[in-house]
């Protein structure tokens, strides 16, 4: 398969099931996000988190190809071999939201980002999450997307906050707490 195909020269890109659009166009900017932030996944995982945390953001960014791919296939076109987000995957989430939850110390302050490298890089990915689901909530003013692509963006912020404070336990990093007065 070549990987130039050329049929993007002119500044469109066809979605899953045939339709044209530009590359500016608000559902590719929500998937290319997606893409962006799946991207800093991989750069978390090659600085070394810790083992369960490796494996969880292997999950997570088979999910958000899942997410990329069901933002590429409008609700109405005739690709039904695409695996949409489901409430399984937010549920997911939540679950191991609440696994770590459970073993870190509780939150009484905003943190500082930073700490541990692969922490720090969630901690970006994080405000990548956030700012994909600005972009989510503005095409969903406009077009439909899947019953549960909000839910899951909403709720994939607060997993990379919380992975990101679990690795920083795991690498035996103090939280840096802000404060309104220095």
């Amino acid at each position: 398969m070549k990987i130039y195909t050329k049929t993007g020269d002119a500044g469109e890109t066809a979605l899953f099931g045939g339709e044209r659009v530009s590359k500016t166009h608000l559902r590719v900017e929500a998937y290319g996000t997606i893409d962006e932030l799946n991207s800093l996944l991989g750069m978390a995982r090659a600085l070394g988190p810790s083992e369960r945390g490796d494996n969880w953001l292997a999950e997570v960014q088979h999910q958000l190809f899942h997410l990329g791919a069901d933002l590429a296939a409008p609700l109405e076109s005739k690709a039904d071999w695409i695996t949409r987000i489901s409430s399984a995957d937010v549920q997911w989430l939540e679950t191991t939201i609440d696994q770590m939850t459970s073993q870190l110390a509780p939150l009484k302050n905003f943190i500082l980002p930073g700490g541990a490298a692969a922490a720090a890089t969630l901690q970006v990915a994080r405000a990548v999450s956030r700012r994909a689901e600005r972009t989510l909530v503005t095409l969903a003013e406009t077009e439909d997307i899947g019953e549960f692509v909000l839910p899951y963006a909403n709720r994939l912020s607060d997993w990379l906050f919380t992975l990101a404070r679990y690795e920083n336990m795991q690498a035996g990093e103090t939280e840096s707490k802000w404060s309104l007065r220095r």
